[in-house]
């Protein structure tokens, strides 16, 4: 556990918080874990699972029980399944210190109010940029780090549902130390947050990627093309589409610009963009989250 008094500031001059991780042994725990290890904050780790245990025990970290470690601290990072965080959040938040903040690091449970909450503890939200296509990496630490977390630097996004610069002053530092390095972190709101994440990076640039490989499998597996080929061709091409798309670094040729017309004809429904609506968000959430099963 790293250790500090409760408020004070390190030899850097940043101030210092007290942070609880519950799921400190589970995949996102780790990351979240292995970078807070290295700062000046108090942090004390929570894991249930045998599994998840012998992973931070592994890491040379100590457990310590969710009741102890919730008791004190400034900020509970819950880096649990989504699935998990309406009764992890009915356990716990009852045993918050007034002030405290709930950290939640995906916006989907705390926007469809799964979350037990007080008038006394913040809710907060958080979620990685994830390093951009565009980052200029420099080593190949970076090159190799796609998720982020670890050496290629990302930006962040938060949402708290606060007025008090002290509280978010917490968040932020929090936010910098789980996901770093970090260039920005932006504040939005928990609503536009869930907009983001799921609506436009999962239902259409997660979609898009993984239907790029059916793609590429249809190309080398049903037309013959060698698999070399197809890769190559497409992985440069992407580049070039997400860069001519996103930042119109180069027109696209006029050829190309009529197969693209023919994609979306082919591909696309005219009504894609109902996905914005609240009631289709409402909708994409309800599946994610098994709302159906989940008693309310």
């Amino acid at each position: 556990m790293s250790t500090t008094t409760t408020d004070p500031s390190t030899s850097s001059g940043q101030r210092t918080y007290k942070i609880a991780v519950i799921g400190a042994g589970g995949k996102m725990g780790m990351r979240v874990s292995n970078n807070l290890a290295g700062t000046d904050h108090t942090v004390w780790y929570v894991e249930n699972s045998p599994a998840g245990q012998q992973r931070t025990l592994e890491a040379g970290r100590e457990l310590t029980d969710a009741a102890t470690a919730v008791a004190d601290a400034d900020i509970v990072v819950l880096a649990v399944p989504d699935l998990a965080l309406q009764s992890v959040t009915a356990d716990l938040v009852p045993q918050l210190k007034p002030g405290a903040i709930v950290l939640t690091l995906d916006p989907a449970a705390a926007y469809a109010g799964l979350l037990t909450t007080r008038e006394d503890v913040i809710q907060a939200v958080a979620h990685p940029c994830h390093p951009s296509i565009f980052l200029q990496r420099r080593t190949p630490e970076e090159w190799a780090d796609t998720f982020g977390g670890i050496a290629a630097p990302q930006d962040a996004i938060a949402a708290i549902e606060s007025d008090e610069p002290d509280k978010k002053a917490i968040v932020e530092a929090t936010v910098r130390a789980i996901y770093a390095p970090v260039i920005d972190v932006h504040w939005v709101t928990i609503k536009q947050l869930a907009q983001l994440e799921p609506t436009l990076v999962e239902t259409v640039a997660c979609m898009i990627g993984d239907l790029l490989n059916e793609a590429l499998q249809e190309a080398v597996n049903t037309m013959g093309v060698p698999e070399a080929a197809a890769r190559s061709i497409l992985y440069g091409h992407t580049q070039v589409a997400l860069a001519n798309g996103l930042r119109g670094d180069n027109p696209f040729s006029d050829a190309c610009l009529i197969a693209m017309d023919y994609g979306r004809e082919s591909i696309i429904k005219e009504d894609w963009k109902k996905i914005f609506r609240d009631d289709e968000l409402d909708k994409n959430l309800a599946r994610m989250l098994h709302l159906d099963k989940i008693e309310r």
